[in-house]
């Protein structure tokens, strides 16, 4: 199977209220199963600081209590691959997206994951978990088949760059 990176190059997200539609193309990345059943791990969540200035910036990895429909797209930015060459392909794969075309992402009020707070001037965050304390989503659904990675209002956003491996199954 093999996990995946999910990378975003460069980005100054929108701070959004929680219950709020993510705008296409302000929040790096939101991931959602492929079907009713799918199941992945989130790995790693890494963001760097490219920003000019002090930018304290309140990033949040939550389950979603809207998730996206229609057409879900990405940024030409956001790439998603495989970490390794000779992993086998799954018949169903997690759709990567930061666009959605019918309803956007919400993110859930009460299922806030990670609390990523960073100063996006210069600063770092990188949270490895091991297995048995990954965070899991399961089917495509509200409210535990979607997360999404976004800014939350309170800070001042700044340019950042951003992956998140993952492991679908």
């Amino acid at each position: 199977m093999g996990k995946r990176i999910a990378s975003y190059t460069t980005l100054t997200p929108t701070a959004t209220a929680d219950t709020t539609n993510l705008v296409d193309s302000t929040y790096p990345v939101a991931f959602q199963g492929g079907n009713a059943t799918q199941r992945w791990n989130i790995v790693e969540v890494y963001l760097g600081g490219q920003a000019g200035a002090s930018t304290p910036s309140i990033m949040l990895l939550s389950f979603d209590s809207q998730v996206g429909t229609g057409s879900l797209t990405a940024d030409a930015a956001l790439t998603d691959v495989v970490n390794d060459g000779s992993a086998g392909l799954l018949a169903t794969v997690v759709k990567v997206f930061n666009k959605a075309a019918t309803n956007k992402p919400q993110r859930d009020v009460a299922r806030h994951l990670a609390n990523l707070s960073f100063n996006a001037f210069g600063g770092v965050v990188r949270l490895n978990w091991p297995l048995d304390q990954q965070f899991v989503a399961v089917g495509n659904a509200a409210s535990f088949g979607e997360m999404s990675l976004s800014a939350f209002t309170g800070g001042t956003t700044g340019l950042q760059g951003t992956h998140v491996i993952y492991e679908p199954f």
